[in-house]
């Protein structure tokens, strides 16, 4: 199997979803997996009062997209969410793209570029 799979990570601000869900569908990211999780980076957190007591929130609410890709380049979907996510600000969030070995699709046993593709 001579073909290139990559898969991109990118963690940022739940309220940037739908913007970037979208870009991803315009250049052709139809599957993705979604999750929230909760992480911090340069920002520590912040302070919050409750009862009168101050108290740190180390980890803040973050939403991961998981996108595999082979026919689009992963080059162009890191792109598509720099654009889309970009503030400039602390908490624009990260992207981390990996080398994928192979992709087995469970219900039918299809492997690496036939995994990704939908079929009825």
């Amino acid at each position: 199997m001579d073909e290139k799979f990559s898969k991109i990570e990118i963690i940022t601000s739940s309220s940037r979803f739908e913007e970037l869900k979208e870009a991803l569908n315009a250049i052709g990211i139809s599957g993705m997996t979604v999750t929230n999780v909760l992480g911090c980076g340069m920002q520590k957190g912040h302070k919050e009062f409750y009862r009168g007591l101050s108290l740190d929130i180390n980890l803040l609410p973050k939403i991961k997209v998981e996108v595999v890709v082979c026919d689009i380049p992963s080059d162009l979907v890191v792109e598509t969410a720099k654009k889309v996510l970009h503030t400039g600000k602390m908490g624009d969030g990260k992207i981390f793209v990996y080398d994928v070995k192979n992709i087995i699709r469970i219900s039918n046993g299809a492997e690496g570029r036939d995994a990704l593709r939908y079929d009825k």
